[in-house]
């Protein structure tokens, strides 16, 4: 066990192979020396936990798909301004704080993207902020009773010995002081810690995207909108009737529904009108054409002029949203499109895209139809997943920079926005209240967001970290195997039985010291399952009382701050983190150290023995 134990270790260290393989090979070599059975060594795989955490990685997905992690990362940027410190700070603060009502895992889950998008957006680099948020979930699980699971267990442990449980918030008096000594540390000790990894997961930049688009098609050179009046023949008639096309060379990009009495069920937005849609009253048209063609089109159907934000604002907020983008396309001489006449402003239903603006040469087209050549720039409009369909059913279309990516960025919050929140805080009430095991809370807030498409089946199964989700489930068993064989008791009771004739604080570093050597190799909640009630026992055989030393079960339980695999959330960020083995140890070590030092001391005064 120790020998399978330490190469496990190793190999971590080493970094020669994924964190996923190496804790395969571990699982696998306790069943092959005979340590665990069948069941035992695939029983990672059907842990509520890991369900939970896949579960998670899809409610996060939900947040970030729905415009919320861009609103968030939009909100910490302008906290922080151009400072990594104060980002660093906000980040883990927050962290902090949302998981003393939400999992450590669902937090991190939440925030990692804004976090990352944070990062990259004032200059700096996600492995100088994405471990602090780690550390900042787990010490902030210290904040209430339901934070984490190791003080549910600590407080059922109390519970059935016939001893007085927990409060609520009691856990905060430790918990709090913790967690701003951890803020302090990151300001003046750990961001020096941090190593500066880059990584591939720069997200798109909308805005300087757009002011690109903006600078290579020459958009904001025919782009209005119009408000129908009550006066307006367009009231009641179609815009098949009219044929702006060709009579009026003006092309109808998108039309909001302002009417005053709107029917209920009608779309506040047709954001790619045909011949068969309506005009009504107050409807807002955005339009494209020039400016004398729209001139003429104003004064013959008495339309009213609205003012434009800045063009890039413009098209940001209103023909870009959590449904429809943007994009650049280029036609490769094989194309089917070469040769074509197509008109900019139409809507073509093959490929489901709306042509806004083209190019050629790097020059935009002034003119409202285009014979097609190779080496043209398209600026299309359409669904998302239309546009990235464009790559797989017409591949002799190149599809410019992520439409994925973009729509990740879109602050513009829709109805299923509201329904990811809303799953997200059904959850919270699910765990705080313990109506149902979490593992049951998580799926019901990801079937929400799956079944009501706040995020697509094959995105959601794109946005799960598999390489810490496998690796979780596969170090599980290494905690049964420690238990199972005896080697975690037989170390645990020797080293309680030779401190507890000292001084009740040195038994209290002992605990400290034994839970959090435990709890950097296996599961927090299986360390606080194999130390509690040995606790209890030296507590009440020294006549000491347990809360203390349960207390310092709880703490030392949450300080997996030295290796990747010590926790989940851990294991969440090294990859998009790009940290190694090594990079645990180095910025974990002193904020240990403090966490000892602070426990011995505060700990006894809240808590007396």
């Amino acid at each position: 066990m120790l020998t399978i134990l330490i190469i496990t270790i190793a190999l971590f260290i080493w970094g020669k192979f994924t964190p996923d393989i190496i804790a395969l090979l571990s699982m696998l070599s306790l069943y092959i020396f005979g340590i665990l059975n069948l069941d035992e060594t695939l029983s990672g795989f059907s842990n509520p936990t890991v369900i939970m955490i896949a579960a998670l990685f899809i409610i996060g997905e939900g947040l970030s798909q729905t415009g919320w992690t861009a609103m968030a990362g939009e909100k910490f940027i302008k906290l922080a301004g151009k400072s990594s410190t104060k980002l660093l700070l906000i980040t883990t603060l927050g962290s902090g704080l949302l998981s003393g009502v939400v999992s450590n895992t669902g937090t991190v889950a939440t925030l990692m993207p804004v976090t990352i998008s944070s990062a990259w957006s004032i200059g700096t680099l996600p492995s100088k902020m994405l471990m602090p948020v780690a550390f900042g979930s787990n010490t902030g699980g210290l904040l209430t009773l339901t934070g984490t699971p190791p003080n549910i267990i600590v407080n059922n442990t109390m519970l059935e010995s016939g001893l007085e449980g927990f409060g609520f918030f009691e856990f905060g008096l430790i918990g709090l002081p913790l967690l701003l000594l951890g803020l302090l540390y990151f300001k003046f000790i750990g961001h020096r810690l941090l190593p500066s990894n880059k990584t591939n997961n720069k997200p798109v930049d909308i805005s300087s995207t757009l002011h690109k688009w903006i600078e290579a098609y020459k958009v904001d050179d025919d782009y209005y909108r119009l408000r129908v009046r009550s006066v307006s023949p367009l009231l009641g008639t179609k815009i098949g009737d009219w044929n702006f096309e060709d009579n009026h060379s003006v092309s109808i990009l998108r039309i909001k529904r302002r009417h005053p009495n709107r029917l209920k069920g009608n779309e506040p937005f047709i954001e790619f009108p045909d011949n068969e849609t309506e005009f009504k009253y107050h409807d807002i048209i955005t339009v494209k054409g020039d400016t004398q063609a729209i001139n003429a089109l104003m004064i013959k159907f008495r339309l009213g002029l609205l003012p434009l934000e800045p063009v890039a604002d413009e098209l940001r907020n209103n023909l870009i949203n959590q449904e429809v983008g943007m994009a650049e396309v280029l036609v490769t001489p094989k194309s089917v499109l070469v040769g074509r006449k197509i008109r900019i402003g139409r809507f073509f239903k093959r490929f489901g895209v709306q042509l806004m603006a083209a190019s050629r040469n790097n020059k935009p087209f002034t003119e409202r139809e285009v014979t097609v050549k190779a080496g043209d720039a398209f600026l299309i409009r359409g669904i998302w997943s239309d546009i990235e369909q464009l790559k797989v059913h017409y591949e002799n279309l190149v599809i410019c920079g992520s439409p994925e990516g973009m729509s990740k960025t879109v602050t513009n919050l829709t109805f299923k926005s509201y329904i990811a929140l809303f799953a997200l805080a059904l959850m919270i009430v699910l765990l705080v209240f313990n109506l149902v095991p979490g593992a049951v809370a998580a799926l019901i807030s990801a079937g929400i967001i799956l079944i009501m498409g706040c995020v697509p089946i094959t995105k959601a199964y794109k946005g799960i970290s598999w390489i810490s989700v496998v690796m979780i489930a596969a170090m599980i068993p290494m905690g049964i195997a420690l238990q199972k064989t005896g080697t975690a008791n037989l170390i645990a009771q020797g080293l309680v039985n030779s401190l507890g004739n000292l001084h009740p604080v040195a038994l209290l570093a002992g605990v400290f010291l034994l839970t959090t050597g435990f709890s950097q190799v296996i599961n927090n909640s299986a360390t606080a399952v194999l130390m509690a009630p040995i606790v209890i026992i030296a507590a009440n055989t020294l006549g000491l009382s347990a809360a203390p030393f349960m207390i310092a079960v709880a703490i030392s339980a949450s300080t997996a701050f030295l290796t990747p695999v010590g926790t989940t959330t851990n294991a969440m960020v090294m990859t998009s983190g790009g940290y190694k083995f090594i990079d645990y140890v180095r910025v974990g070590s002193p904020l240990l150290l403090l966490f000892l030092i602070t426990t011995l001391i505060l700990v006894p005064l809240i808590w007396p023995f």
